[in-house]
């Protein structure tokens, strides 16, 4: 059986959210340390137009393109809603919002993976 890249789409969706996790979760962590700036990852779609994801050549006519990998994520600076006296641009409740995302998103692509998963079964007569 060929690989199903849908698995493959849904798991660097899930690396990414567990960087932009931990990302936000070290900006919450140092919300009171002086001088400490916000930062946030880039936007999946970005990480996904770098990955090139093909088709999988199932028949000789088929053309061969061939598969990429995915780049490391790289980490940035964030926006942030204001700037304390001490130099410190965390900004609690923009973080709650970011957390917020990344647990729909998590939520989401579980969901998606799931439903894909009882249909391969389905097809294969196991559900």
């Amino acid at each position: 059986m060929e690989p199903v890249y849908i698995f493959d789409l849904a798991a660097r969706q899930s690396s990414w959210l567990s960087v932009r996790q931990t990302t936000i979760a070290q900006n919450v962590a140092n919300a009171d340390t002086p001088g400490f700036a916000s930062k946030d990852v880039e936007p999946f779609r970005e990480i996904l137009d770098q990955t090139k994801l093909t088709m999988a050549m199932t028949d000789s006519g088929h053309m061969n393109i061939g598969a990429g990998k995915a780049g490391q994520f790289e980490v940035k600076p964030g926006e942030a809603w204001e700037v304390h006296d001490s130099k410190n641009s965390v900004s609690l409740e923009q973080e709650m919002i970011k957390a917020g995302e990344v647990a729909r998103s998590h939520n989401l692509t579980t969901s998606i993976t799931s439903s894909f998963h009882g249909l391969m079964l389905a097809s294969l007569g196991k559900r």
